[in-house]
């Protein structure tokens, strides 16, 4: 019998948009892997500012308004996406959102194509669970990609799943903009100016969009409650026009005297500068994260991280090794964490700096998320 040769992996990766995003960054940063390791790969979204980084990569776009929840919208795309898939002979379609995953899955099924998913998120169940109905399609796939443990038990915890078919990837950092070597001189001049930090305190930073399940709140909160005063804390992100929870923070911030010791900002433009300027780098989220991306970002630029107990954080963080995990609704818990990071010896400083950024090579790169997801097309194609 004549051996079965190696099938090439032909991939079309199906997401709603290509705004900024973790979701979208992820679908970028696969499809420059693949281009890199010559397979054959496609996107399909309705578009934005993301479009350009798949051109400069030479990855092909197939532009339809696959962000549309309407049935027949969903439908149309579907066939559409059938066409595109018979014309480019591709034999993997990955799915990283709800509304796109279901014209993928009727495409490929109709087309011959294999079709997998990355679950990113943990969407809502609605009254009575019954979105789940909707959101069933993430777990439809031959292979379901989760982007964390967290994500991995809210998938076996809420739908009916086989524990065999899902795969562990982590989401990534990027070490070529994330790092100490990366950010110049000039670029942390700008940040010290921008957002006015002294020469003479640590500096606290806190980095995302400006929302309550974000904890800024918290973290005014724990500021408070502080032994060590002698700091100053920026709060950066974009309000995305919640402008009572933006005033909110001020309030505090005035409510508990610490207007001198707090800076709060606007959408950061620069993150590796803002956090290069930092010692110590935040995430708050008094929800569980999916991943998480702030607390990885932070390692590889050799920061001290604090973070919140749940989500992808206990992934990424072993305490008081590469980082310090606090009770995430507990204010003094907080308090306590930003105390011992503060009060860290330079040795401290040193160790756990070198530990983080060790950990961010060796479990949390571009290439290694890249690799494992390219693993898990050929694991596809080897069924055949």
């Amino acid at each position: 019998m004549e051996k079965r040769k190696d099938i090439n992996p032909v991939v079309l990766q199906v997401l709603p948009e290509l705004e900024t995003g973790g979701v979208e960054l992820g679908t970028v940063e696969v499809a420059g892997e693949l281009q890199a390791h010559g397979i054959k790969n496609f996107v399909a979204s309705k578009g934005g500012r993301m479009e350009y980084d798949l051109q400069k990569l030479g990855v092909p776009h197939f532009k339809l308004n696959l962000k549309s929840k309407n049935p027949i919208t969903i439908l149309k795309n579907a066939k559409k996406l059938e066409e595109y898939i018979k014309e480019n002979n591709i034999n993997i379609v990955h799915a990283r959102s709800r509304a796109p995953a279901w014209s993928a899955y009727l495409a490929a099924k109709r087309a011959g194509a294999h079709y997998m998913t990355t679950f990113h998120g943990t969407y809502g169940l609605g009254p009575w669970g019954i979105k789940k109905i909707y959101n069933k399609i993430m777990v439809m796939g031959e292979r379901v990609i989760v982007i964390s443990n967290h994500i991995k038990n809210h998938v076996l915890k809420n739908y009916k799943v086989a524990e065999d078919k899902l795969r562990l990837i982590y989401r990534c950092v990027n070490l070529e903009r994330f790092s100490p070597e990366a950010v110049s001189q000039e670029r942390m001049i700008q940040k010290i100016k921008e957002y006015n930090i002294p020469e003479d305190k640590p500096v606290l930073f806190l980095g995302g969009r400006i929302t309550k399940w974000k904890g800024q709140h918290l973290l005014i909160e724990a500021l408070s409650k502080m032994k060590n005063q002698d700091y100053y804390c920026i709060i950066a992100g974009d309000e995305q026009g919640r402008a009572e929870y933006f005033n909110l923070l001020r309030s505090l911030a005035k409510k508990y005297n610490l207007g001198n010791k707090i800076g709060i900002y606007g959408k950061v433009l620069d993150m590796p500068a803002a956090m290069m300027v930092s010692d110590v780098v935040l995430s708050t989220a008094i929800q569980p994260e999916a991943f998480g991306r702030i607390s990885i970002e932070g390692q590889a630029m050799g920061k001290i991280v604090v973070a919140s107990n749940i989500g992808g954080s206990i992934d990424t963080i072993e305490d008081g090794v590469t980082g310090k995990l606090y009770q995430f609704d507990d204010p003094q818990a907080l308090a306590d964490a930003l105390d011992w990071a503060l009060n860290l010896s330079m040795s401290e400083k040193k160790k756990i700096s070198a530990a983080a950024q060790k950990n961010v090579r060796e479990n949390f790169t571009k290439e290694i998320m890249c690799a494992k997801t390219i693993e898990v097309y050929k694991e596809l194609l080897a069924e055949d």
